[in-house]
């Protein structure tokens, strides 16, 4: 409980921050899972499609969160976000995410 939850807690304080502030949902993942199921209301932009929808993506002007589908797509789609200097946080994977989206 201590080490891990204080880890994992600081996340989903930062994720719940950026909710707050009406941070826009991307989904990273393919557009099969993404069609599969996905969380209302989220922008979908594949990983591999990220590179085309930067204007689209500054455009916006807003913080992102980004998921996929275990945490792993989304961990490389943030860092490419926040190198372009867009302002994003790693949701991690859509099913843990959801339970944090009321």
């Amino acid at each position: 409980m201590g080490l891990l939850n204080s880890l994992f807690g600081k996340k989903e304080n930062k994720i719940v921050e950026y909710l707050n502030k009406k941070a826009i949902l991307l989904d990273v993942r393919t557009a099969a899972e993404f069609n599969n199921k996905s969380i209302k209301g989220a922008k979908h932009i594949p990983l591999d499609m990220l590179q085309s929808h930067l204007k689209e993506l500054k455009g916006m002007n807003g913080s992102f969160i980004v998921y996929c589908a275990s945490g792993m797509r989304s961990g490389k789609a943030t860092s490419f976000l926040l190198n372009h200097n867009i302002d994003a946080i790693n949701g991690g994977g859509m099913s843990s995410l959801s339970t944090l989206i009321k």
